[in-house]
């Protein structure tokens, strides 16, 4: 199925860790006009922009015109996200496409072991930032009555395991962020929709569970196709759904 992005400006906000960076990689190859990278390690930039150097030599004969901006941003710290919108909308006059890939995981803690920095903590990376890109974004794709967004919620929102309450918590809290945005933004023919990963297969998580079965893990890749999917025109009948992407887990 061909993606056209053609003169779309693509803001991706954590574009840089596992996930985001196959986000970033996989909508360059669909030619925007720009695509707005934030990132939080100069370590994951350096890779990010070497994987698509890399992308580009293997394609050489049809490159990409698109340019890639990386941003260094506080997505926590409202002044900053407001500007961060502003300047975007300055340079190229509408955002057409958010992906929210920023977000952390806490856990194995029960309930009445968990500090209030931990909670706050969770509360933060996956529902305070997704509230405050959101917020901004909108106000411009209101205005230009079109827009795309699609966040990374988790199968925790839905349904808890145990000592994953601060995570589970925040997760459910983008599920409901997200509905409630459809209702509020339908009429401007704005689509928003979350994914509900469960485990993914990154280096860190599989550090981290060396002894797992890696097999059912979802690839970051898979979700990737899934998410510019979303940002698609070709994914239009599709508003305000948590999307469950568990794979074979």
């Amino acid at each position: 199925m061909d993606l056209d992005f053609n003169n779309q400006t693509i803001l991706i906000t954590g574009g840089t860790g596992a996930l985001g960076s196959m986000v970033t990689q996989l909508f360059s190859k669909y030619s925007p006009k720009v695509i707005i990278v934030t990132y939080r390690s100069e370590s994951e930039r350096s890779d990010t922009e070497k994987a698509l150097r890399n992308q580009s030599d293997e394609h050489d004969g049809d490159k990409s015109r698109t340019e890639i901006k990386f941003v260094q941003v506080d997505l926590l710290n409202e002044d900053n996200v407001k500007a961060l919108v502003e300047k975007v909308i300055d340079e190229f006059d509408q955002i057409h496409v958010l992906a929210n890939i920023v977000g952390g995981f806490f856990g194995g803690k029960f309930v009445d072991e968990i500090t209030l920095e931990e909670w706050d903590k969770m509360m933060n990376m996956n529902l305070k930032t997704a509230f405050l890109i959101s917020k901004y974004v909108l106000k411009s794709m209101k205005k230009n009555q079109f827009g795309k967004i699609v966040h990374v919620s988790s199968a925790s929102g839905k349904k808890a395991s145990g000592r994953d309450s601060a995570y589970a918590a925040s997760k459910a809290g983008l599920i409901r962020l997200v509905d409630s945005i459809k209702e509020e933004a339908k009429e401007f023919k704005i689509n928003i929709n979350c994914i509900l990963p469960t485990i993914i297969d990154t280096h860190a998580n599989r550090l981290s569970m060396p002894s797992a079965d890696y097999s059912g893990w979802v690839k970051p890749l898979d979700l990737a196709r899934l998410i510019v999917f979303l940002c698609s025109e070709n994914s239009k009948v599709i508003n305000g759904e948590a999307i469950k992407t568990s794979g074979y887990a």
